[in-house]
């Protein structure tokens, strides 16, 4: 497939709980032929929930996407978050969605009330206003009427609102099982259905598979 065809791709990542997330959508992205680059923002909360839920110390800022999967990779670019002059921080940067996986509330909050002051919000800015594929994995529990009223607003304004939420229809047997299936659920909103994602078909037919 040539480049001019494949997704390019941001990925942010903030200081709510679910890192494990954001690690198997890089992973995912890394290895999608479909995909050209991806850029990947982490905001200093993010960075710390790195280290405090995997284990991955911080350092070279450029080495951060190679520590997250274990191994060298070939298409991720890490972007400092403060900087609101990044590429991505503009319409004529050809990016084709966005994902900020997991989205704390007050990065939400900041995207849902156009506050573009770090480079995870100006860049969902960036797709809200050119009308391009914004999804953010919302990360909290319960909700209160800011978390809603700002979901709904972002909502409004053309974002995908996904609460990082496992679900269980597919008999999962490890956390592995959950992460995964979240995630190719999240990748098929940006036009890239994964393989491994779990499809419901119906009873009858999930009746019939066990018979």
């Amino acid at each position: 497939m040539p480049d001019t065809q494949k997704q390019i791709v941001t990925v942010g990542v903030t200081g709510a709980s679910g890192a494990i997330l954001a690690q198997k959508t890089l992973a995912l992205l890394e290895e999608d032929a479909r995909v050209a680059r991806v850029h990947l923002v982490v905001t200093e909360a993010g960075q710390r929930l790195f280290t405090e839920e995997l284990g991955i110390t911080s350092g070279d800022l450029k080495q951060l996407p190679s520590r997250i999967l274990g191994h060298p990779v070939g298409k991720l670019e890490v972007l400092p978050n403060k900087d609101v002059g990044a590429s991505i921080a503009s319409g004529s940067c050809a990016v084709d969605s966005m994902v900020v996986i997991p989205c704390s509330m007050g990065t939400l909050g900041a995207i849902a009330n156009g506050i573009s002051d770090d480079l995870v919000a100006r860049a969902a800015d960036v797709m809200l206003k050119e009308g391009r594929k914004l999804v953010l994995c919302v990360r909290d529990t319960p909700f209160n009427r800011v978390h809603l009223e700002n979901m709904l607003r972002a909502q409004q304004a053309g974002a995908v609102i996904m609460p990082a939420v496992p679900a269980f229809y597919h008999q999962a047997k490890t956390i592995d099982d959950l992460v995964t299936q979240y995630v190719c659920r999240v990748l098929a909103q940006i036009g890239l259905p994964q393989e491994k994602m779990y499809r419901w078909t119906g009873h009858s037919a999930s009746k019939e598979a066990k018979a």
